[in-house]
Parts: structure tokens; sequence; C-alpha cells
């Protein structure tokens, strides 16, 4: 799968963030920082698993188009020592929502992508009435990995790698759904993903292994846009269809041909759907 022509002419080969606020949070637990960029209602996004804000973007820089974006690092992102203090997924889940408090955001869109769309969906139901819209893509109501996703959680946890390993970065192929050429859009997304530390990513994926929503999907009240690629090989169908089924005001869709990182892959594919429901 390759990134459009007109994609990568626009967002070259760093595809940054240079041109957005950046600032710092102080939440409880940890100094946050945070970019702030674009006009319009406000959209607070939360990254995934490894990689940070800046994976997100050439997603960020699409919706700043039409939304005040802001998001931030998660615990752990800069400083890897954040895990000498034990701390679960409710607890990042607070974080988020002191992301809010920080910005003095009421009732905002929420967006998450993957891990954050965990944390972004367990905040509608922990704290229905903090959420005025759901977007989330790359999740399902529950975390459901097959055994090539349990084999990488396995290596991260067990063996220390080099940075930029080349026996892990073929698995981004899984991500991608569907082997990449080399090229820009790949190096922008493994070289970003290894900037998150190794031990981070480990302790994220034991925290994903928690993640079920089931039971409290009738909490969540915001309307709920859910992106899913077709060739997303981290999200089991029966773990999906368990979502759009629970959620009470839901519009799921489905875009072919497009994986588990479709946020950067096409952009402007999910800024569209977002448009048309926020």
């Amino acid at each position: 799968m390759q990134a459009t022509t007109g994609w990568l002419t626009e967002f070259g080969a760093d595809y940054g963030l240079g041109d957005a606020c950046w600032g710092l949070a102080q939440l409880r637990h940890y100094a946050a920082r945070t970019i702030d960029i674009g006009d319009g209602p406000p959209l607070v996004l939360v990254p995934g698993l490894a990689g940070g804000v800046e994976l997100l973007g050439p997603w960020v820089r699409e919706l700043a188009r039409h939304y005040r974006v802001i998001s931030y690092q998660l615990r752990g992102e800069d400083e890897c020592f954040a895990l000498r203090r034990r701390f679960d997924l409710g607890d990042l889940v607070e974080d988020l929502r002191e992301v809010l408090d920080h910005f003095q955001l009421e009732a905002p869109l929420v967006g998450g992508v993957s891990f954050g769309g965990m944390l972004a969906m367990s905040l509608a139901a922990r704290h229905p009435s903090r959420v005025g819209g759901l977007i989330v893509q790359g999740v399902g109501a529950r975390f459901d990995p097959g055994p090539l996703v349990q084999m990488v959680r396995q290596v991260l946890s067990a063996f220390p790698l080099p940075a930029n390993s080349p026996f892990v970065n073929q698995f981004f192929n899984l991500f991608f759904g569907g082997r990449m050429k080399k090229g820009p859009l790949l190096e922008f997304v493994t070289r970003q993903c290894w900037k998150t530390d190794q031990s981070v990513m480990a302790h994220r994926f034991k925290l994903a292994e928690s993640f079920d929503l089931r039971d409290d999907l009738h909490r969540i009240r915001a309307k709920t846009l859910l992106l899913n690629g077709q060739r997303d090989l981290l999200v089991s169908k029966a773990s999906l269809c368990e979502l759009a089924e629970g959620l009470y005001n839901v519009r799921r869709t489905d875009l072919p041909g497009v994986g588990h990182l479709a946020f950067v892959t096409h952009p402007d594919w999910l800024r569209d759907e977002v448009v048309v429901d926020f």
C-alpha cells in the first residue's frame, strides 16, 4: 500500500508538526507535552501505543483545517522512568481527563487511534458528560490480538532490541495491512515508533491486554464515529462487531484497502469522515 503522490508531496519526508503550538500541561503525575493547532471546534486526539503525538502528524494537520486539534504525550512517552511508579489503564484515562481540565474543555470531541482509542472510549464510559463526541480508529470492544501480535509483545518484553530493529520492523507490514515498499512513509513510521522506549511499548501492550469495555459500552452516550481499515489485522472482526453493536449512537465506516495505520496512510479519508458527522 502506498500513500498518494499528492499526500507525499504535501507532507514531504518529515511529516512534522513544526507549525503547531507546543506547550506543557502539568498533570498530577507528570508534565505532558501538548500541541494545539487549528481553529474551530476543539478536538482532543489521543496517540497510540508507539510513536507519540508526532506519529499523528498527518491526521492532525488534515483535521486542523476544520478543528482546533489538541493532543498530548502519554505518560512514559518522554520519560520512560515513569514506569517506576505503577499505573494502569484507568490512570491513563484520568490523565486524559486532566488534559481536558487543563485546556478548560467541558465536553469536546475526543478521538483516539489504537491504544489511544481505548483511552478515549474508556473516558466516555467513565465520564460520559465530558465527551461531546467520540472518534476512534483501529480499536474494538476488547483487546483480541492474533498470534503474531502476541509474539511481537513477547519479544518487546523479553529481549532488548537495538533501535530501529530490522527484525521487528518487518512486522510493520501488519500495521499497514500489506507489504510496504521502502520509502519516506515507511521510514517516517518506523523512525517515529522507535522513539518510544521499548519498555514503554511493552508496558502499554500489557495494559492493552486488560482492556475489555463490553460491559460498559451502554455508558457511552456520545455520538460515535467508528473507523475501521478493512485490512486492519490487529482488530478482530468479532471485537469490532461487539463495539458497533454495543454503542448507543454509532456510525461505522469500513475503509477499503486500508490497514491499522490508516491515520498515517489516508489522513484525508479519515478527515472527510469526521467532518461528515461533526
